[in-house]
């Protein structure tokens, strides 16, 4: 990136690096790194965001894990895990990264970029972390902790600090879908890869989630969406599938399927 862009972005998350190579590297795609590689000399090794990933996720979970503890004293442990899986889930961590504007200071290789990897949902999140990781590496924890609790968790825990009985929405569909199950006394979901289409790095699975049904020689509930991961087309068909269960269940006469 050009000096002026890493000061926009330094702006934005209201601190300047000293080490700049930490910045670039939390930006830089797993696809640009190997575009790269290729590209020079032979040995050349182009660092990529995973690794800061990893240790922006552990960062962000013990952050909100403290915040939460701190502010919902109240709560008991699965409480504060389910609003932690919210809080450090895609589905609330992409609004962050959209007001950030991270999408734009992405390094990522020709395929995909042409595929519209800025607006892809888990690289604007997976960067985010990974720049987490760099501001902890670069400045320390204080002052990550303050960006999180601005930038991150903030709005959102005011949010729910203003409801009573607060309702948080849905982030991992397979354990909800698992646990309907469980209450409405049908066998565990069952998931399978149905059909895989896509050049390597921008791959997309079709994946089926399957409800037994125990007796009375009815067919099986079956659903099916696609992700660009195994995982996110896991979530996606759980979704549907619990989305069915809870509209046409009938108490008491187990009319389902």
């Amino acid at each position: 990136m050009k000096a002026r862009e890493f000061a926009k972005l330094e702006q934005a998350l209201g601190h300047r690096f000293r080490h700049k190579n930490l910045l670039e590297q939390a930006l830089t795609h797993t696809s640009y790194a190997r575009e790269m590689e290729q590209s020079s000399e032979e040995g050349t090794i182009v660092s990529d965001n995973e690794q800061l990933e990893f240790l922006g996720d552990a960062v962000l979970e013990l952050v909100t894990s403290e915040k939460l503890f701190q502010t919902f004293p109240q709560f008991r442990e699965g409480e504060l895990s389910k609003f932690r899986a919210y809080l450090v889930s895609e589905q609330h961590l992409i609004q962050a990264a959209k007001k950030l504007r991270i999408g734009k200071y992405l390094r990522l290789g020709r395929g995909e970029e042409k595929s519209g990897g800025r607006e892809k949902v888990t690289l604007q999140v997976d960067a985010l972390e990974a720049l987490l990781a760099a501001m902890y590496l670069d400045c320390g924890m204080e002052k990550t902790r303050t960006f999180i609790f601005a930038k991150v968790l903030g709005p959102e825990i005011r949010k729910l600090t203003r409801k009573k009985n607060a309702v948080l929405p849905v982030t991992d569909y397979k354990s909800a879908l698992q646990e309907k199950a469980h209450q409405l006394g049908l066998p565990h979901p069952r998931y399978n890869v149905v059909h895989e289409h896509g050049p390597q790095h921008n791959k997309t699975f079709t994946i089926e989630v399957r409800i037994p049904h125990s007796g009375n020689g009815r067919a099986d509930f079956t659903s099916q969406a696609e992700g660009t991961t195994k995982k996110q087309g896991e979530q996606a068909a759980a979704k549907l599938a619990l989305e069915y269960l809870k509209e046409h269940w009938k108490s008491g006469t187990r009319s389902l399927f």
